[in-house]
């Protein structure tokens, strides 16, 4: 089965991923168009545009538009659900569309924002999504009312048919999708109320999932087109260096080996008929790189700028709450942490590769991206052609976690060199090279301190962050002031459940000459471990179980407190096995609640096991339980990843990790039994819609030191846990 909205041929012109379809307008957080054109649009296959979301062909297939980009996170299923529910059309005729970056520029911006990040895909989508579904539905009663003179009360729907109350006359959607599409989009719809939901919270199988089990999906590394060559590229292994010069004859010597080019003025790319042949090719090639001052940095001295930066006289203000220096200065016991995490890879399973085609005035581009309107910008900024003249083919993401948001270098890279050779080039990046030039998580520092009265009563809790910005670097516009609040994500007033009497958190934005991005959970990534970890800490300090001192800390949290229950109800925690430790951790992330219990053993030579995972989230509503059940545990196996043996170090300005062997991640036979437990409140607590796909990573780098103290008695406040020696045992 070949996945929906593809072509068959995969040539330049045929190659397409998803209809272009046409209609109407819409801004991300309002109201699809409440306009329709005259002329009636009708795709390749038939299918008449109802709205610019639905279109539906007369065999009553029904094509749901998507504008966010599949990376794995099953939004092809997810988003087209909740628009079907709304329409009342049959499941099994349903269609994912998706269409490019080229086609919203061209109409308006219809479809809004095209991006793909921070969990957005259903939370910010699913109010215009689900109206879309109830408007059609409105077009299509009124069309049938009409033909059958009656009350459009009287009519009913379900699986795409609309039947009349009284008389049990039907149509089928199929016939009443051309002449519905002439009618007017109505302003205000109601919404079905989740207790009369048919699809949404059902365990629906992916609409992809034959395709990617087959083999059959396409992702950008399989595009193909006519006369289409290979690059490899490297860049200076220093970054922010530049290419000084290269050797290209005895290269183009080499059979099969057609074009040495730079690339900027940090790259050079050698173009070959196989790619393997190019990466071989570029490997042997003489390359002088103009290395920056940085040369000589290295992680041991990022490590000391970050953490005198702890004690930088103005640090950037965050959520305060009572005036706790002078409730630490009366406190009767006082604790003072440290904690560090280290730069992170993002590690996709697809390194990073871009297909283009450019001529003189027009670039086509076929793009594993979470921003397709961010890669159509840059791309025609790096060509210095109009936007219009420039084509986006989103394509399947082998995993993006951040890396191909916002920071599109591999995109300006594939389009330069395309322009240099004339021709259709496939850029893909070795492992190594994907190590090397990452946009990494960014190392981040924390000293956090606590004071308890005589009754040993939490009475003030103050932190102190130090870390590179993302936002600085990829997204200035978010900055209030030149400041970076997302840096103490998890420590504001609304993702901070820990009621404590005197609070305040605070931060300092160091910038390096190391690149950052957005990495799985941002910032909750790093401090979701440094809050959670210290909790514990002052748990043992106030002489309390982990898990009946975050019960005291939540009584303005009804909502983290009734995740955290249940997790420790369906861990038994307290009551494991004997040789069977366990830790306990709570973060909030993107409007969900993930409560975690990891469980460890000890092996007969003291090694760490990690046996168990125990996770509940709320994230108000669920769409398809499987999905949500699947990126949870997905995440849990990447943070976990990253807290065993997660880093990337510098020496002499250069990243010294260059693929899974010294960057591992948890193998099959290492995997720890996941256990998910979904508890959506259903708007209870004004939960509203959360995220899944990162809420799992945050609490299980904390969740799994709580472990290791219960089972050795050690601390570890700097990860990753392969740099500690556990020989103490309980």
């Amino acid at each position: 089965m070949r996945p929906h909205g593809f072509e068959r041929s995969l040539t330049r012109r045929g190659f397409v991923f998803g209809a272009s379809l046409a209609g109407g307008g819409l801004v991300l957080g309002l109201p699809p168009a409440l306009s329709q054109s005259e002329t009636t649009r009708v795709d390749a296959q038939g299918a008449s545009e109802v709205t610019v979301w639905v279109a539906i062909a007369p065999d009553d297939s029904v094509h749901i538009r998507v504008a966010r980009s599949e990376m794995g996170q099953g939004i092809s299923t997810a988003l087209p659900m909740l628009v079907a529910e709304e329409l009342d059309c049959a499941w099994a005729r349903v269609r994912p569309d998706f269409f490019g970056a080229a086609e919203n520029l061209a109409r308006g911006r219809p479809w809004g924002d095209m991006v793909t990040s921070a969990s957005v895909s259903v939370r910010a989508s699913q109010d215009y999504l689900r109206r879309a579904g109830a408007q059609a539905r409105h077009m299509l009663f009124a069309e049938a009312a009409a033909r059958w003179n009656v009350e459009m009360d009287e009519c009913l729907a379900e699986d795409g048919i609309i039947t009349h109350s009284t008389t049990g006359r039907t149509f089928r959607y199929g016939e009443l999708a051309e002449a519905a599409s002439r009618r007017p989009i109505p302003h205000n719809v109601s919404l079905k109320k989740p207790e009369n939901w048919r699809l949404l919270g059902k365990r629906l199988r992916a609409i992809d999932t034959p395709a990617k089990v087959t083999g059959q999906a396409i992702y950008a590394s399989d595009v193909r087109l006519p006369d289409m060559l290979y690059a490899a590229i490297k860049a200076c292994p220093v970054h922010g260096g530049k290419l000084k010069s290269f050797e290209a004859a005895p290269a183009l010597a080499i059979e099969g080996v057609r074009h040495v080019v730079p690339v900027g003025q940090t790259a050079v790319a050698v173009v070959a008929t196989r790619w393997w042949q190019a990466k071989k090719t570029l490997d042997a090639l003489p390359i002088v790189w103009e290395e920056p001052q940085n040369a000589e940095l290295s992680t041991e001295k990022l490590r000391e700028q970050f953490r005198q930066g702890l004690d930088h006289p103005n640090p950037i203000d965050g959520y305060r709450r009572g005036d706790v220096d002078v409730a630490l200065s009366s406190a009767e016991k006082r604790i003072a942490r440290e904690y560090d995490v280290p730069y992170l890879a993002h590690a996709t399973m697809e390194p990073q590769t871009c297909t283009a085609h450019v001529t003189a005035d027009r670039a086509e581009v076929w793009a594993p991206t979470q921003n397709a309107e961010g890669t159509l910008a840059v791309v025609a900024a790096a060509l210095g052609i109009d936007k219009e003249n420039v084509v986006i083919h989103k394509c399947r993401l082998g995993g993006g976690f951040g890396r191909r948001g916002l920071s599109q270098d591999w995109a300006r890279q594939a389009a330069l060199i395309a322009r240099a050779i004339h021709q259709p080039v496939k850029m893909i990046w070795t492992r190594e090279e994907d190590f090397r030039q990452d946009f990494y998580r960014p190392m981040c520092v924390a000293r956090q301190t606590a004071g308890f009265d005589q009754s040993g009563s939490l009475i003030a809790w103050k932190v102190q962050l130090c870390g590179s910005s993302v936002a600085a670097q990829l997204a200035p516009q978010w900055l209030r002031n030149g400041r970076d609040m997302m840096l103490m994500g998890g420590f504001h007033e609304g993702d901070m459940p820990y009621a404590a009497p005197n609070f305040q958190a605070s931060c300092v934005m160091h910038k390096t000459s190391i690149p950052v991005g957005f990495w799985r959970g941002v910032n909750l990534s790093q401090n979701g471990f440094f809050r959670e970890a210290f909790v514990d800490e002052m748990a043992e300090m106030s002489g309390h179980d982990p898990y009946l001192f975050r019960r005291t800390l939540l009584w303005e949290a009804p909502r983290s407190l009734m995740v955290l229950d249940e997790a420790a109800r369906r861990a038994n925690w307290g009551a494991a096995p004997s040789g069977i430790y366990q830790g306990i951790a709570l973060v909030e992330c993107h409007n969900s609640v993930c409560a975690q219990v990891v469980e460890i053993t000890r092996t007969a030579d003291g090694a760490i096991e990690t046996r168990r995972v125990v996770c509940v989230v709320d994230p108000g509503y669920v769409v398809n339980p499987a999905i949500c059940e699947a990126q949870i545990e997905g995440a849990i196996i990447q943070g976990l990843s990253a807290a065993l043996s997660g880093e990337v170090t510098f020496n002499a300005g250069r990243a010294e990790q260059s693929n899974f062997h010294d960057y591992p991640f948890v193998r099959m036979n290492e995997a720890p039994r996941v256990e998910v437990y979904l508890l959506p409140s259903g708007g209870n607590y004004r939960s509203g819609w959360g995220g899944i796909g990162e809420t799992g990573v945050p609490p299980v780098a904390p969740a799994l030191v709580n472990a290791i103290f219960a089972a050795t008695g050690t601390r570890i406040r700097s990860l990753p846990v392969k740099n500690r020696r556990l020989e103490r045992a309980r």
